[in-house]
């Protein structure tokens, strides 16, 4: 097997999207709250957690992703061996412990908790009721990742957690959606299994919108532009949740729930300055 080939399949098992924007947010986020030189640590430290939960989804679920013939995945395609996945996964969770460390030992184990909880999905909890736990816990995790890091270590605001733990469980009804099928067909029932695919689209629209109005109210009351911003989110989504009662098979809560996951982002990076 071609190095080139290898690369490419190690690429694409490590779930590059999310990879990509979750690293790239905090990172930036980081930029924003005055990490400085730290930001390069907190960048590393992200994106080793990001690359060792992607590979370990891809190996734990290769006979899963196997059944249901998925061609996207590369160890089913024969594109990377399991093991070479399986060996990367554990090598980006031994990376990130020193790597997270660099930011402090109350940022670290921070981060390391979250992490843990990632990984704890796709061991067992994926299948439960209990899926969107993992997210809450490990995207509430990085944004105080983030601040414990800041000189002086400061205690992360009650807010920016919560904020970050809605989101990640928003996250979460809006990745399963795609793949509720194959994911019924092999045995996998988190909760947006069991709730179904319009009402989990519905309560990833509506979790991202609480999202923005802790992000926006959190640290203080919003500017006019900020407030109208968030009101144009809540309004989609309610036309959307609408649309949605009406037309169960439509896709408009989802595309309102990428929408607003977007404008959370925004936030995320807007209130970062508040740190400053």
């Amino acid at each position: 097997m071609g190095a080139g080939r290898l690369t490419t399949g190690l690429i694409r098992a490590c779930h590059p999207e999310p990879t990509v924007a979750v690293t790239g947010l905090f990172t930036g986020f980081a930029a924003a709250a005055g990490r400085g030189w730290g930001t390069g640590w907190v960048a590393a430290a992200v994106l080793a957690g990001q690359l060792s939960v992607g590979w370990s989804n891809d190996y734990l679920d290769r006979d899963r992703d196997t059944v249901t013939a998925r061609p996207d995945k590369p160890i089913p395609a024969g594109t990377v061996p399991a093991r070479v996945v399986g060996a990367s996964a554990l090598a980006a969770a031994v990376a990130v412990v020193p790597l997270s460390f660099a930011s402090g030992v109350k940022a670290g184990l921070t981060h390391l908790v979250g992490v843990a909880a990632a990984w704890s999905y796709n061991l067992a909890l994926k299948r439960t009721v209990l899926s969107p736990l993992p997210y809450a816990i490990g995207f509430g995790a990085l944004p105080a990742f983030v601040v414990l890091g800041l000189a002086g270590h400061p205690t992360p605001p009650a807010w920016l957690v919560a904020a970050g733990a809605v989101f990640g469980m928003g996250a979460h009804f809006a990745n399963v959606l795609p793949d509720i099928a194959d994911d019924e067909q092999t045995g996998v029932r988190g909760l947006p299994h069991r709730i179904g695919g319009p009402a989990s689209a519905l309560t990833a629209a509506a979790l991202l919108c609480v999202a923005s109005l802790l992000l926006a109210f959190g640290p203080g009351r919003p500017g006019p532009a900020l407030l109208a911003v968030v009101a144009a989110g809540v309004v989609a989504l309610l036309a959307a949740a609408a649309l949605t009662i009406r037309r169960p098979t439509s896709r408009a809560a989802f595309r309102v729930t990428i929408l607003v996951a977007l404008l959370d982002a925004a936030l995320l990076l807007a209130r970062g300055t508040t740190f400053t």
